[in-house]
């Protein structure tokens, strides 16, 4: 797995075949097979590391602001984006042959994790409204757009720019919501001590 792992940080996980984890691995084909039916096989596993790896990493200390602690899961998400940048891009980009219902599934994952995270250091009571969490699920997908095109070097923006406008539009989307949906003013008064 660590081979593969290495594998699909240097190149897009599509190319990567059996053989070449086995070469790689110094081992034989036949012992690739027999831990695994295929590649998709072998690629599912190490996005499930992967995962596990970026779920425990994006929890934040209890201590700090809401926006310190957003700050905390945004470095450690785009850390391990860029551990795995080949992997990370082929995954998130449109008709990916590796994006599947099941990693698809991994991935959304992810994205359940940090919206527990945000709605408990929220302290939104209950479950978020329903426009609290499409803001949510709209800001991830800035994240995702913003860090493959960072990935890739079309943004042309240095990591530490990249992080501190995806924290303000986090901020703006908030902000936004909150003209519109009382539970998430309310929230977002309290976290904020506004």
């Amino acid at each position: 797995m660590r081979t593969a792992l290495r594998l699909f940080a240097d190149q897009p996980p599509e190319l990567v075949s059996p053989d070449d984890v086995a070469r790689a691995a110094g081992v034989s084909r036949a012992l690739f097979y027999r831990y695994f039916t295929g590649v998709h096989e072998l690629r599912v596993a190490a996005l499930r590391i992967v995962v596990a790896e970026v779920v425990t990493a994006l929890t934040p200390p209890d201590e700090g602001t809401l926006l310190d602690q957003v700050r905390f899961a945004l470095n450690a998400f785009l850390g391990s984006a860029q551990n795995y940048a080949s992997a990370y891009v082929a995954l998130l980009r449109t008709g990916s042959v590796i994006a599947t219902e099941e990693t698809n599934e991994l991935v959304d994952g992810v994205r359940r994790q940090v919206m527990r995270i945000v709605v408990q250091r929220l302290r939104v009571g209950g479950p978020p409204s329903p426009m609290f969490e499409l803001t949510l699920r709209s800001w991830f997908a800035v994240v995702e757009v913003s860090s493959v095109a960072w990935l890739t070097g079309s943004s042309g923006l240095a990591r530490e720019r990249l992080e501190a406008w995806l924290v303000d539009q986090l901020v703006g989307m908030l902000a936004t919501t909150a003209r519109h949906d009382p539970t998430t003013a309310a929230a977002l008064a309290a976290a904020t001590g506004g």
